[in-house]
């Protein structure tokens, strides 16, 4: 990545670069990728957040040798001094603004599919279902890489409906992305999208969240590390029962509703807030979303239930319910961690992305061995970036003996 001086530097442009200094597992895994050549005069098209983190992998991809175009995946999580940059003095194709309407967000998309991407890293699986709305799109894709839970349930959907035509890797499945990624990355920005969009107190506060993924784990954590009371609404039994060892209220979301400062939905489903959820909200009771989209918290239910709406912060909608109750929607009920604050840190999202563009060479090499349907990282993937992790923390490791080796290998009994 060429550098500017600081004279030169857009605020975009300084944003990358503080983030691109404290990547260095991406910039690691860049010099494996441009040694082999995987990529170079590849066309890769992304959908994914376009911020300072994701303008490292993009321009990671576009040093390596590959023909990058970028459209952001959520109409409030671009960072448009970063896309700024990158189209004024990075040269790329980007095609994102926050802000976009439904109409605009689905046109950037489009142009990224009509580039004829060779290799599509997704998040959400947007891009993943429009190139396979066209035929003649398909022809030179090789693979996909989606970044999140919720395209991966869709292209699992899709592969059962037998509509997937190409090999996807299922980057939230490695190690170093959902125990990671998921747990610290959300944990620590939702509560920061939460606290940028409120300037409330956490501490004492009944912080409810609805699931308990590896995504809702790292929320509930975080939450109790400030100071709350933490309750978990699950209807997967056995998240449930791990949620009640870890020491958190577990029960029913519509009971817990009714005293909760703070709701947090981190499930990827839709209507989790809704109906009769909200009928038994808490007066003053601030929500937000964690999941991909913007439909854990129903907000057709919220408007039909509504005697008046009206902005109250930057990030903030009051509603006012039934009986004078008011509930207040952070960022329109889209991704509270990009909408209202800068996304996961820095550190976190440098092995996210090492993994996707690790699984991107992999897939530009093996896409015709894979075959159709969504595939998991590979294991060398997965250990590469948690050794190169280690290094960039200057952290030494032990390691099996011979001896050690055999006996793991052996059926005989020890002695």
């Amino acid at each position: 990545m060429a550098r500017l001086t600081s004279r030169e530097q857009s605020d975009g442009t300084r944003k990358i670069e503080w983030a691109r200094d404290r990547m260095a597992i991406l910039r690691e895994a860049g010099k494996e990728i441009k040694k082999s050549g995987a990529l170079s005069g590849l066309r890769v098209g992304m959908a994914l957040h376009v911020e300072a983190k994701t303008a490292v992998l993009a321009l990671t991809l576009q040093e390596v040798g590959a023909k990058v175009t970028l459209a952001g995946c959520n109409p409030l999580s671009t960072d448009d001094a970063v896309a700024e940059a990158l189209r004024d003095e990075f040269g790329m194709d980007v095609h994102a603004r926050r802000g976009v309407d439904t109409e605009e967000y689905y046109a950037n998309l489009r142009r990224v599919a009509q580039a004829r991407p060779q290799i599509a890293i997704d998040d959400g699986g947007d891009v993943t279902k429009l190139v396979h709305e066209d035929a003649s799109l398909l022809k030179d894709l090789q693979g996909i890489c989606e970044e999140t839970t919720t395209g991966v349930v869709r292209a699992r959907a899709m592969h059962a409906a037998g509509k997937l035509r190409v090999p996807l890797i299922d980057i939230n499945g490695a190690q170093m992305k959902h125990l990671f990624d998921n747990r610290y990355g959300t944990g620590q920005s939702a509560i920061d999208g939460l606290l940028r969009a409120t300037n409330l107190t956490l501490a004492g506060k009944f912080f409810v969240v609805a699931g308990y993924g590896w995504c809702g784990r790292g929320i509930a954590m975080r939450a109790r590390g400030m100071g709350c009371r933490v309750g978990v609404a699950e209807i997967d039994p056995v998240r449930a029962v791990e949620a009640h060892f870890d020491g958190f209220e577990v029960g029913p979301l519509g009971e817990l509703a009714t005293r909760a400062d703070f709701i947090v939905t981190a499930t990827g489903n839709t209507d989790v807030v809704a109906g009769d959820v909200i009928d038994r909200l808490k007066d003053g009771v601030i929500l937000a979303n964690a999941g991909h989209f913007n439909v854990e918290i129903s907000i057709p239910d919220l408007e039909r239930r509504a005697k008046e709406v009206k902005p109250k912060r930057l990030h903030l909608t009051e509603y006012t319910l039934k009986g004078g109750r008011r509930a207040y929607l952070v960022s329109e009920g889209r991704l509270v961690n990009l909408a209202a604050g800068e996304g996961h840190p820095v550190e976190v999202m440098d092995a996210s992305f090492s993994v996707q563009a690790l699984c991107a060479a992999h897939l530009a090499r093996h896409s015709r061995d894979l075959g159709p349907g969504v595939h998991a990282v590979p294991s060398p993937v997965d250990e590469r970036v948690a050794r190169l992790a280690l290094q960039a923390a200057a952290i030494d490791i032990d390691a099996l003996t011979p001896r050690q080796r055999a006996y793991l290998a052996s059926f005989e009994e020890g002695t």
